[in-house]
């Protein structure tokens, strides 16, 4: 314990802070985020409107973005392994954070639910439906047992294997916490060139094909990107636990990593069963 020069006791913190927050540095990554985030809804504007040159502002924000990310979460696991930033107080916050973040994400897709059950139960309301039914008439859907199934075993044995290397990083057994993300991060990218398959083989289309594809490939398509997203998130969580970066006491960002892929498991759970199972049609022949 030390004191100031007033005789005062200060708290004995190694990093030489007073106080148990962390304030971070100045960093440049949000508002070039931001400039990045522009660019690409200006190149989507532009790519309906003029064409090429629309593609190439697009381009330059998605590949903007993915440096962003890079270099932002560089700076991100720099700070967490520095002693003494990541206080018990700050660690809390970063659960809450997160928690936060997962549920506006819940509420995401509650937006594309409601619009589903909204022309699934009053489809006479559907502006263009003259039959009344839902799926209007004529609409060829998926088979619900086919690749959607498939999907639903690999998203649940993810997330089977996502917990299996939690409770092997909780005990201390970092060979059993490299192959269950190394695993998890497989299945993912399997989910993700099935779902690509389906998209491929759709017998309707997204531009054109009527209120039913835009709502179905909303819902899916976000939560396949949501799959991509957290891919991601445990590619970075892999090459940290082959470093060693993780331990039993100190692992936030495996376990916001793990929480974020059980929502996604969870939100595919209710995609299945409401899109895939029960708004089944005329099931469109292989």
């Amino acid at each position: 314990m030390s004191t100031d020069t007033h005789g005062v006791s200060a708290l004995p913190i190694s990093s030489g802070l007073k106080q148990p927050y962390h304030l971070v540095d100045p960093s440049p990554w949000p508002i070039v985020g931001a400039v990045a985030g522009g660019l690409i809804v200006l190149g989507i504007v532009f790519s309906a409107h003029y064409g090429g040159f629309g593609y190439w502002v697009l381009g330059l924000g998605v590949l903007l973005v993915l440096a962003v990310m890079f270099l932002w979460w560089r700076d991100v696991i720099s700070e967490s392994r520095t002693p003494g930033l990541h206080t018990p107080i700050v660690r809390l916050g970063l659960r809450y954070g997160m928690t936060l973040f997962i549920s506006s994400e819940v509420m995401f897709f509650v937006a594309f639910f409601w619009a589903w059950f909204n022309f699934a139960l009053y489809p006479e309301h559907v502006a263009g439906n003259a039959s009344g039914v839902w799926p209007p008439a004529g609409t060829l859907t998926f088979d619900p047992f086919h690749i959607p199934f498939l999907n639903t075993l690999i998203l649940l044995l993810s997330g089977t294997t996502i917990t299996w290397a939690h409770h092997s990083l909780l005990e201390g057994n970092r060979r059993g916490l490299i192959v269950g993300l190394g695993l998890t991060i497989l299945l993912g990218l399997s989910f993700t060139c099935f779902q690509a398959y389906e998209y491929s083989s759709a017998p309707f289309h997204f531009v054109g094909g009527g209120i039913y594809p835009s709502v179905f490939f909303l819902a899916t398509g976000f939560h396949g990107f949501h799959v991509i997203v957290g891919t991601c998130f445990l590619i970075v969580c892999f090459f940290r636990a082959r470093a060693g970066q993780f331990t039993p006491e100190r692992h936030f960002g495996f376990e916001a990593a793990a929480w974020y892929w059980h929502f996604v498991d969870v939100v595919w759970l209710f995609l299945f069963v409401c899109i895939y199972f029960l708004g089944a049609g005329q099931i469109a022949p292989e």
